[in-house]
């Protein structure tokens, strides 16, 4: 069973993660990981933490030769900003530095103080910040690395930003891909990119923050991942809850999504067709690679929507815990924008999903016996008309 786990504060010495359930035999490549770990800080709009750090993973345990080994494999990614908060985030000791006790409006601080009993805002922000998602991203690529074996890839690309929508209806999964990466926001129509910086830009300019749509797709995916017998191990729902995890994504869809609710199923349900050479086949797929909780072989296709950052510089009113008075939000170094990062933390949420159902369909100690397992349920479902 593929599953992880991550540990760490944004300003703390690192963050952690290890996997549990890589079959033994599995080839990391360190550097597709770092490349995941680099895509994740680039995108137009984001703040001066991604000038500190420079994120690389490095991989303690559960790895011997650049081959899994079956055992948990744990992956560090260093805080470069440690050096400057070793005293006021010390695991020891007495307290330092400013405590932090304006709440800020959309974010854990409130809320987390309330639940944890804590005094100082940080104890809540430093764990509630997207800075854990550099660690989900570690995962991912690993995650993905599993996925490549059999043929199944992964990519993301910027929808919408403040109100701006890209075109892309027409557009191949090999042409985002392509698209995507020579793009500094991760949008594939270069025009609404343009309209996009200038939204973020004046954004910048008012002390505001911007959120958008993204979305992620997974190609090559075999039919049958996911169960429709019980309600945890639907694709879907998987998918949606692990999306609806990255922070401040307030919505998930899939396929058609939303947009199902206000058409006839005529003009929703992808018809079937059978060819001698192709075998099962559909001209569409407004159910986004997902049927009865299962991938039904075409293109996952899911779109999540952020929210704008809660941290502004203008910051909004809020209460001060400690006096109850009104007060301005607390600042913390932030992003104006960072849809562009939520997509990569998306394919690496994507390739979580995708590898845990993966996995419970081809288990196997070895990638000799997952490929294996892979390979007899392909030539099964070839036989029976799946010919893709």
């Amino acid at each position: 069973m593929f599953r992880f786990i991550t540990a760490g504060e944004s300003h703390g010495p690192c963050l952690t993660a290890v996997i549990e359930g890589l079959p033994a035999g599995l080839c990391i490549d360190i550097e597709a990981i770092n490349e995941d770990l680099r895509r994740r800080q680039q995108g137009y709009g984001r703040g001066g933490r991604m000038k500190i750090e420079s994120d690389e993973v490095e991989i303690v345990s559960g790895v011997r030769f650049g081959e899994t080994l079956g055992s948990p494999v744990t992956l560090v990614i260093r805080n470069r900003d440690w050096a400057n908060w070793g005293e006021r985030m010390s695991p020891t000791g007495t307290a330092q530095g400013e405590t932090v006790t304006a709440v800020r409006p959309g974010h854990a601080d409130l809320t987390g103080i309330l639940k944890y009993n804590r005094q100082d805002i940080r104890d809540i922000l430093e764990r509630a910040s997207a800075r854990e998602t550099a660690a989900r991203v570690a995962v991912g690529a690993v995650a993905k690395q599993l996925l490549k074996m059999s043929g199944i890839k992964i990519t993301s690309h910027v929808v919408s930003i403040g109100g701006v929508k890209a075109k892309h209806s027409e557009v191949n999964f090999g042409e985002i891909a392509d698209k995507r990466a020579k793009s500094d926001l991760g949008c594939i129509d270069e025009a609404a990119a343009e309209q996009m910086k200038a939204a973020i830009h004046q954004a910048k300019e008012d002390g505001d923050t911007l959120g958008g749509i993204f979305e992620v797709l997974a190609a090559n995916v075999l039919p049958g991942l996911g169960s429709h017998v019980h309600w945890d191990r639907r694709l879907d729902a998987r998918l949606a809850a692990l999306a609806m995890s990255i922070p401040a994504i307030k919505g998930v869809e899939i396929g058609a999504g939303f947009n199902a609710a206000h058409l006839p199923g005529s003009q929703v349900h992808d018809e079937i067709f059978y060819d001698e050479i192709k075998g099962y086949y559909r001209s569409t797929n407004q159910a986004g690679g997902i049927e009865g909780g299962m991938s039904n072989g075409e293109t996952v296709v899911l779109r999540a929507a952020m929210k704008p950052i809660p941290t502004l510089m203008k910051p909004l009113s809020s209460v001060d815990i400690t006096t109850h008075a009104t007060v301005s939000a607390s600042k913390e170094r932030s992003d104006v924008c960072a849809v562009t990062a939520a997509a990569v933390v998306g394919e690496a949420m994507l390739a979580v999903g995708l590898a845990e159902a993966f996995s419970e369909k081809f288990s196997g100690d070895n990638m000799v016996d997952v490929l294996s397992a892979v390979k007899q349920y392909r030539q099964r479902i070839a036989a029976c008309g799946y010919k893709s």
